[in-house]
């Protein structure tokens, strides 16, 4: 997991994006979904898919939060989710805007 550092370095303001060669899928042989890319596959657990579905290049930071608070009816999602955005940006699955 990131440390708070690495988390502030992400803002509510950003728009993440999947980043150039990943593609965000369902797996119905696997019943996940995996972020794709040309050198092989990452099977997401359902949290990471959740953050992931809303990562469209037009949402901030903000708003995947509000979606998912107001999706799953529960609040304090933002520490949660900037800290998985955090890997996923460390990763080069997302870039952010």
């Amino acid at each position: 997991m990131p440390d708070e550092s690495t988390q502030r370095d992400i803002s509510a303001d950003q728009v993440p994006t999947i980043a150039n060669g990943y593609r965000l899928q369902f797996e119905s042989a696997q019943d996940t979904w995996v972020l794709l890319y040309p050198e092989g596959m990452v099977k997401l657990n359902p949290s990471a898919a959740e953050i992931l579905k809303l990562v469209d290049g037009e949402l901030s930071v903000k708003q995947i939060v509000t979606g998912l608070e107001t999706t799953f009816e529960t609040t304090g999602l933002t520490n949660d989710v900037h800290a998985f955005l955090s890997i996923a940006h460390e990763q080069h699955w997302i870039k952010l805007s």
